[in-house]
């Protein structure tokens, strides 16, 4: 039990770096990055809880699908990087009174849920038999699966409008024409210009 207390706060020590560097990269490249970390460090938790099946999906789908979108819609939109921190900087007393207030909730709920289970802030064993992707597959399906079904629609619109904006007209943009592309002619685009031949003095 040590040592599992040792690795969470290990890996919760690595979550919050990579979260602050989240907030406070200054490129936006890097930013992308250490929420992959924060991602993976996530991943560490669910494990040490036994919720492999969450563990798995946060590293598959968020990191290894919805981390590359971010960072292609990143590098395709040109985003105003100064633009970016005066933003930063006008909401970050919100931003500070918001963290702190989730922070004091958290420290709350985990010491209330310590006390109920006797002062010990160990993760309890699962029984015998427990098939948590079961479970979760049971809940999922059966009574929240109409929220499932609106969460899907909901991301698929978020990578419809991410790519309607990479697509948007704005000066210098270079686009193909296909129809043109195929009707070229070889001799329309080669010209064969006849020199006499220089003689050397």
């Amino acid at each position: 039990m040590l040592f599992q207390s040792i690795l969470f706060y290990v890996f919760s020590a690595v979550l919050l770096g990579a979260a602050l560097g989240v907030v406070f990269a200054r490129n936006m490249v890097h930013s992308v990055m250490f929420l992959v970390l924060t991602f993976f460090q996530s991943a560490m938790l669910w494990l040490l809880i036994e919720a492999e099946f969450l563990a798995i999906v946060l590293v598959l789908v968020y990191v290894g699908a919805v981390m590359v979108l971010f960072l292609f819609v990143i590098m395709m939109l040109e985003v105003n990087v100064e633009a970016v921190k005066r933003s930063l900087v006008r909401y970050a007393p919100l931003a500070a009174v918001i963290s702190i207030i989730m922070a004091v909730q958290l420290v709350q709920l985990i010491w209330v849920r310590g006390a109920e289970a006797g002062a010990s802030f160990a993760f309890a064993p699962t029984p015998e038999g427990y098939d948590n992707t079961k479970a979760l597959g049971a809940v999922l399906y059966k009574e929240h699966v109409y929220a499932f079904e609106i969460a899907a629609v909901i991301l698929l619109l978020a990578i419809v409008a991410a790519i309607t904006l990479t697509m948007r007209r704005r000066p210098g943009l270079k686009v193909q024409d296909i129809s043109k592309q195929v009707s070229v002619r070889a001799k329309d685009r080669i010209r064969v210009v006849k020199m006499d031949s220089e003689k050397r003095s």
